[in-house]
């Protein structure tokens, strides 16, 4: 498990770059993808601690990248933290079923975002934090 690296996993462009100025001000380094089939190569190989995925990207979308990570055992100990414009309680309680540890809604608050994934990493790995 890389302990300071977060794998973000989002098509839109001005929201994954607020994801990584708000994980990396907040001192995590980061790793981006535009897919879901590029997020699943990077998360197998960089092992990252946490992921934050949206629900709707391109070849493999998030609900496919959790249930790969949950079935994956060098990386089933990811925090994961589902991010979707969608947030009736079906798509909150279909994220969650997928394998995410928490589900946000957009449009997303960067304060909350690195509050709930340092929360996630803390309870699925109390050594690093």
């Amino acid at each position: 498990m890389n302990q300071n690296l977060i794998l973000i996993a989002e098509d839109d462009a001005d929201i994954r770059d607020m994801l990584t100025f708000a994980l990396e001000s907040a001192g995590y380094r980061t790793v981006a993808a535009k897919d879901g089939h590029a997020a699943a190569r990077i998360l197998t190989v960089a092992k990252p601690v946490g992921l934050v995925t949206d629900v709707r990207m391109p070849a493999m979308n998030g609900m496919e990248l959790c249930q790969l990570a949950r079935r994956t055992p060098e990386i089933r100990d990811t925090a994961i933290l589902m991010i979707s414009a969608n947030a009736h309680a079906y798509d909150v309680d279909a994220g969650l079923g997928a394998g995410a540890d928490r589900y946000l809604p957009k449009p997303l608050s960067p304060r909350r975002l690195v509050s709930e994934l340092q929360d996630l990493i803390t309870n699925r790995h109390p050594s690093i934090s």
